[in-house]
């Protein structure tokens, strides 16, 4: 299977394309939400964040954090949506990061789900347990340590 985005990262297809260095490309969204709507996605193939090796995790979203800075000034925009699907609703199986201008009264609706309430206490604490218990099966990876800032 060709994977769409692995084509532009390679240059073998076309992308309006931002930035590009090392460990990341991002390019206009082909079906933008708002103009500037731009995708942020790592140079190695990755279908979901959790595919991502942890050595670059925090490397690709200090680009993402960039992308969203230059999107919100770009653009003019009060500020900006930044959000990624695993799997559901992710239309290229490639690990993707949009990065949306957005502004009051921009008329975006109907993006969010509808939220609700846990039905009780006993039933948020099972729900919790079982997160818990998902987080001990796997040992936790910690990230390489980077120089600080001086």
């Amino acid at each position: 299977m060709v994977c769409a985005f692995c084509a532009i990262v390679a240059g073998e297809a076309d992308g309006h394309r931002v930035f590009e260095d090392g460990t990341a490309v991002a390019f206009l969204d082909a079906r933008p939400l708002f103009p500037g709507h731009v995708l942020v996605v790592p140079r190695l193939h990755a279908e979901t964040l959790t595919d991502l090796p942890a050595a670059q995790v925090g490397p690709f979203f200090l680009r993402v954090r960039r992308i969203a800075g230059a999107v919100q000034r770009g653009m003019g925009a009060a500020g900006t949506f930044v959000a990624a699907n695993n799997r559901v609703s992710q239309s290229v199986p490639h690990f993707h990061v949009h990065v949306v201008p957005r502004n009051p009264k921009d008329g975006l609706r109907g993006f969010f789900w509808p939220r609700s309430r846990y039905g009780s206490d006993e039933e948020a604490a099972r729900v919790a347990a079982r997160l818990r218990a998902a987080l001990a099966e796997e040992p936790a990876e910690e990230p390489a340590e980077e120089p600080a800032e001086e």
